[in-house]
């Protein structure tokens, strides 16, 4: 957690987040590594039966409650709309043959995401059933090999985590300096030292 938090605070003193672009790519390429990794083990564990690991029994509460949890489980996994209304604002601000194009590369690269994920949480439910499903599908697989392939899908996490706090870090940068140049428009000093107070506060929270 040091070793994330100093990687943080480097990433985080490049004012503007189009110098690190390439960072938004590779976050994005470990998401589906790891994905990946997991849903081949997931498909390896379910191969042995045609039903699967068995759900077990509950309940109909039980079971009512478990669905309204998973719901909320999709909706904190699934938030990447509130980067995708600003690409969408972006989009409209375009000549009409570039918004075109943009919007058809969002609406393939939403569905394509909404598939890939809704197809790991269904093989990973079907690995474990409804008892035993880890929260990190992951840490299902912690006593099996091959240990090797675990160990790359996590550290394929650690750098889609590098990637995400930068993502959202930025954000909340430039929100707080444009505040502070409005508020002290002839005062470089003062945008300065807010940007090392929120690296400074988000480095001792990591």
């Amino acid at each position: 957690m040091i070793i994330f938090g100093i990687i943080q605070i480097i990433f985080s003193q490049i004012p503007d987040f189009d110098q690190i672009w390439w960072l938004s790519i590779v976050a994005a390429v470990m998401s589906f590594v790891y994905s990946f990794i997991g849903l081949i083990l997931s498909i390896i564990q379910v191969v042995g039966s045609l039903t699967g690991i068995s759900v077990g029994s509950i309940t109909r509460t039980q079971k009512i409650w478990r669905i309204l949890r998973s719901l909320k489980d999709i909706a904190f996994a699934y938030s990447h709309p509130i980067i995708l209304v600003e690409i969408q604002a972006t989009i409209n601000a375009l000549p009409l043959s570039e918004a075109k194009v943009m919007k058809k590369a969002t609406f393939f690269s939403v569905a394509v995401i909404t598939f890939f994920y809704i197809v790991c949480g269904c093989m990973g439910y079907a690995a474990f059933g409804g008892d035993s499903m880890p929260g990190n599908l992951l840490t299902g697989f912690g006593f099996y090999n091959p240990f090797w392939l675990l160990d790359i899908a996590n550290a394929a996490i650690v750098i889609h985590m590098i990637g995400a706090c930068q993502v959202f870090c930025h954000q909340l940068f430039a929100f707080i300096e444009k505040w502070v140049n409005g508020a002290w428009p002839n005062s470089t000093c003062v945008a300065t030292v807010a940007r090392g107070a929120i690296k400074k506060l988000l480095s001792n929270c990591l």
